[in-house]
């Protein structure tokens, strides 16, 4: 059974920093690109950064840009998503989402991974910035 699972997230406060984590099972991580979106109450569905499945590219929403970093470790089928400076406007659930196999990274406009072409989502983890 194909399954991504999010981890690492919780309450922190404003400029504090979580590290989430995006732990696959069921299949390789090797040959695919992983995204992390993230909603907010009432709001759209959010990319939030991506990493190529050769590890080499990486993208991120103008919003994130210069405080989350993407990273992966394919020994342990795991990617993830160093947050720092965190604001409130950060408060959300987290997914992360699998391509199918040798699928790049395509950016939004606004700088983020593109939702279409992500094949494997995992169920989220929630991240609340507040004092």
């Amino acid at each position: 059974q194909l399954q991504l699972v999010e981890s690492g997230g919780g309450l922190v406060q404003p400029g504090g920093s979580l590290r989430l984590s995006c732990a696959a099972s069921g299949f390789s991580l090797d040959y695919h690109s992983i995204g992390w979106f993230r909603q907010a109450p009432g709001k759209e569905r959010e990319g939030v950064s991506c990493i190529g499945y050769s590890g080499g590219s990486t993208n991120y929403a103008d919003s994130v840009k210069g405080r989350f970093t993407i990273s992966r470790d394919n020994a342990k089928n795991t990617v993830y998503l160093q947050m720092n400076s965190l604001k409130p406007e950060d408060t959300a659930v987290y997914y992360c989402a699998a391509t199918s196999m040798f699928r790049l990274c395509a950016s939004t406009p606004g700088g983020g991974p593109v939702y279409a072409g992500m094949n494997y989502w995992g169920k989220g983890t929630l991240v609340t910035v507040s004092s």
